[in-house]
C-alpha cells in the first residue's frame, strides 16, 4: 500500500498581503490545498491519504470536499482522515506517520506532501514511489543552474561550492513507512524542532535514499510572487 500525508497546517508567516494561511487562499474559487488533494485523490499510484491541518480548518475542508462530490466529481473515497499538525512542519510529519500507525505496515510507502505545491505532476509522485520501492526513501532534486557560493556571515564570500555536487530538494518525498517513522521517533522533540525537510532525519538515521529528477513546475508557494504565479498558470489553462 502506498500512503500520503499531505502537510497543510502552516501558518504562512512568509506569505504577505491575505489574511488566511496561504493553503486556504482561493484561486478560481478553490483552495489552494484543494490542488494538492486532487492530484493525490486521482494519482493510481496513492491508496490513502490524511491531511495534517488545525481543527479549526478541518471543517472547511470537509466542506469543500462535499461540494465537489455535490457537483458530480469524484469522491474523495482515498481520505482517511486527520491529523493534528505539530509545532513545526517535521512535528507535523510524525502526527501523520502516527495516524497510520494502525494501516500502514513495515515496507508500505508513505509520500510526505506539502499543501502548497498544487502542481505536482503524477508522473513526479509516481517516480518517488517507485523509487522508494527500490531503496528506503526518494526524493526530487533539481540541479543548480547558476553559479553557488558559501557565506558564512551574509556579508563576504567565503568560497565556490562545486555547482555539479549541490542539489535542490523539492517534496513529494517518499521513504518506508517502519524504517522511517523510528528514524523520527529517536530524534528528541528538540532535535524534530531543528529539522528543515522530510529527508533530513532519514539521511540522519542512515537510510538509502534515492534521486529522482525534480520538476521546475513544481514550485512550492512561498512568496507572493509564487502567489501569482500559480494565479497566472491556474487562470490560463484548466487545472
Amino acid at each position: 500500500m502506498n500512503y500520503a500525508v499531505i502537510l497543510s497546517g502552516g501558518v504562512g508567516n512568509r506569505l504577505k498581503g491575505i489574511d488566511v494561511p496561504k493553503q486556504y487562499f482561493k484561486v478560481k474559487g478553490r483552495t489552494i490545498l484543494s490542488y494538492s488533494v486532487e492530484v493525490i485523490e486521482k494519482s493510481a499510484c496513492v491508496d490513502a491519504y490524511v491531511i495534517a491541518a488545525a481543527k479549526e480548518w478541518q471543517e472547511e475542508i470537509i466542506n469543500e470536499m462535499y461540494r465537489k462530490v455535490k457537483k458530480g466529481e469524484t469522491e474523495r473515497k482515498k481520505f482517511l482522515g486527520f491529523a493534528l499538525p505539530g509545532e513545526n512542519r517535521q512535528l507535523s510529519v510524525l502526527n501523520g506517520l502516527r495516524v497510520l500507525k494502525d494501516c500502514a505496515k513495515e515496507n508500505d510507502i508513505i509520500l510526505i506532501q506539502d499543501a502548497v505545491r498544487p502542481l505536482t505532476s503524477d508522473n513526479l509522485i509516481c517516480a518517488c514511489i517507485k523509487a522508494a520501492e527500490k531503496a528506503e526513501g526518494a526524493m526530487p532534486v533539481l540541479k543548480m543552474a547558476d553559479t553557488v557560493y558559501y557565506s558564512a556571515d551574509g556579508c563576504k564570500i567565503d568560497s565556490l561550492l562545486e555547482r555539479d555536487k549541490i542539489l535542490a530538494g523539492q517534496a513529494p518525498e517518499a521513504f518506508r513507512y517502519g524504517v522511517y517513522l523510528r528514524a523520527n521517533e529517536i530524534l528528541t522533540k528538540e532535535e524534530l524542532l531543528q529539522i528543515k525537510g522530510s529527508s533530513e532525519p532519514a539521511v540522519k538515521a542512515g537510510m538509502h535514499m534515492a534521486l529522482v529528477d525534480g520538476e521546475e513546475g513544481n514550485f512550492k508557494i512561498t512568496t507572493a510572487a509564487d502567489l501569482r504565479r500559480f494565479e497566472q498558470l491556474a487562470g490560463a489553462r484548466e487545472i
